[in-house]
């Protein structure tokens, strides 16, 4: 039992002496931690902060295309108004609760132009407070040009972007906030050029429409001096 203790008591000695000596290491080795704390605290309040403006989204959200959940409130002619849904961590949500601001986030369907038709099927297809996602792609002044995500069952989400074009209800257009030469742009705009193709390929939506050539034709068919030209060329072919 005396060797046991004897034992016991020279390992504490030399732990001692060993942290003694590297006493600064500790030091910096619990900077380091307490830093690395830090930095992991300042990430889980930006990613549980509630942004009721696009302004308040942090430079590095947009350009990394973080992808955010909201919860719809209203269909304008502008956007989407959306409430910012964010991660929720039980004590700093509570916390930060306290002191966030009301507000709606403009949330715009990046690369789609909408037709009336579109507005309105938005308005039959989406809920009031339905969560949605969507996916920062670009930002200008107070609106965000997002690709948009609806839940569909459990396994299923939908692109709303890529939908109302597939629908026939809009036209593709740039993309704006994103590069016009980078990958990420050219991948999404053929995306969204697909997606368009395949209505007008079924003459779906706005694509039912007479093509321009079409209303010229039918113009100049009706129009009273060739249908007299017309009457005069079949006289001539019956004398």
């Amino acid at each position: 039992m005396a060797d046991r203790r004897s034992a016991a008591a020279e390992g504490l000695a030399r732990l001692s002496e060993w942290a003694d000596a590297h006493l600064s290491l500790l030091r910096s080795l619990s900077a380091g931690m307490a830093v690395a704390g830090v930095l992991v605290l300042a990430r889980s309040v930006r990613m549980t902060t509630k942004f009721t403006n696009a302004l308040d989204i942090p430079v590095e959200f947009v350009t990394k295309n973080v992808k955010l959940r909201g919860k719809l409130h209203h269909i304008t002619e502008k956007g989407l108004e959306v409430e910012h849904v964010p991660i929720s961590i039980p004590l700093l949500t509570s916390i930060q609760r306290k002191w966030q601001s009301k507000g709606l986030l403009l949330v715009r369907l990046a690369g789609v132009e909408l037709a009336p038709s579109g507005m309105a099927w938005l308005q039959q297809e989406l809920k009031p407070k339905q969560i949605i996602w969507f996916q920062l792609l670009g930002r200008e002044e107070l609106a965000l040009e997002c690709l948009v995500l609806v839940n569909k069952g459990r396994f299923l989400s939908v692109c709303l972007n890529e939908e109302i074009l597939r629908q026939g209800l809009g036209r593709t257009v740039p993309i704006e906030g994103l590069p016009h030469d980078s990958h990420l742009y050219w991948k999404l705009h053929r995306r969204l050029l697909r997606a368009e193709f395949k209505a007008l390929k079924k003459h779906k939506g706005i694509w039912q429409e007479e093509s321009y050539y079409e209303r010229i034709r039918d113009r100049i068919s009706s129009n009273k001096v060739v249908q007299t030209l017309k009457q005069f060329v079949s006289w001539l072919r019956n004398t």
